[in-house]
């Protein structure tokens, strides 16, 4: 059983991450980015030497993560029932094109929706330059710990939801993942075997891996740029959604977009389905 002030005060270590080019580009060809090798927008997030190469904004999330730290004993969670619920993140300066990141986690709120309901655990993780000391991102989570509710704790306050405007979208992006994506993200650090082994996909209910939902989110953090700003992904300063359905590696991403003034709203759906995959989505673009 979770015992929230333990888990509120649970120490984490530092997490340094040094990382160079290479490892950019790998987490863009990870994405997808690349299967048309004419696409030069694409090349500023895998080709080293063209102008304005960058980092994609989504990689933030994998940048000095704390690991799955919900399957140690003492938290008192039952991590085979743990579902990522929510991810934001918020760039605060430029993405270094390589160098040695610091990631300092912390668990944030626990909040209690009753023994048949789950609990949720929200957590940060600032990310800062060692070698300048600015600030580089701050990511944050919601873990839904399907069976460990019934705790005792708080029932609220809840992170309140994005509501999508009440109107068709205003424009959209379409996206082809490939087969392979799965297979090329997880070598960015999230080597969960859900997204390669079709065994173990299929013993927890999929036809066959899935693709991270991290994944997706950097599909659409892509997408939103491509769509409003010419495709200058350094203009995405903050993005939120929450997951509501897994993508097969192949299927296609449409990223829905309504714009309203500073305010971007977006959501995700499979086309091969109709099946909304990242929904209640808020952005920022400068």
């Amino acid at each position: 059983m979770i015992d929230r002030d333990s888990l509120l005060s649970r120490p984490f270590d530092v997490v340094e991450h040094a990382y160079t080019a290479k490892d950019c580009s790998l987490f863009a060809l990870g994405v997808g980015l690349g299967g048309d090798p004419m696409a030069t927008a694409e090349l500023q997030a895998i080709f080293e030497r063209a102008d304005g190469f960058a980092p994609l904004p989504a990689m933030v999330n994998v940048l000095s993560y704390p690991g799955f730290w919900a399957m140690e004993p003492d938290t008192g969670l039952t991590w085979q029932k743990i579902l990522h619920g929510e991810q934001s993140l918020t760039i605060h300066n430029p993405i270094p094109q390589e160098g040695v990141i610091l990631g300092e986690t912390k668990i944030v709120d626990i909040i209690d929706k009753g023994a048949d309901k789950g609990a949720l655990i929200y957590t940060d993780r600032k990310l800062t330059d060692k070698a300048t000391g600015l600030p580089i991102a701050t990511v944050s989570s919601t873990t839904f710990a399907r069976a460990d509710g019934g705790f005792g704790g708080p029932t609220g306050p809840v992170k309140p939801i994005h509501a999508l405007p009440d109107r068709a979208p205003d424009t959209h992006h379409d996206f082809k993942t490939s087969p392979r994506s799965a297979l090329i993200y997880r070598l960015s650090g999230d080597f969960n075997p859900l997204h390669a082994d079709p065994a173990v996909a299929q013993a927890v209910g999929f036809e066959r891996p899935i693709l991270h939902g991290l994944c997706t989110m950097a599909v659409a953090s892509w997408s939103l740029p491509m769509a409003l700003r010419q495709g200058d992904f350094s203009a995405l300063t903050h993005m939120q959604q929450r997951f509501s359905a897994p993508v097969y590696p192949g299927e296609t991403i449409r990223t829905e977009i309504w714009e309203d003034g500073d305010t971007v709203s977006f959501r995700a759906r499979v086309l091969e389905r109709d099946t909304v995959v990242l929904n209640n989505g808020l952005a920022h673009l400068s």
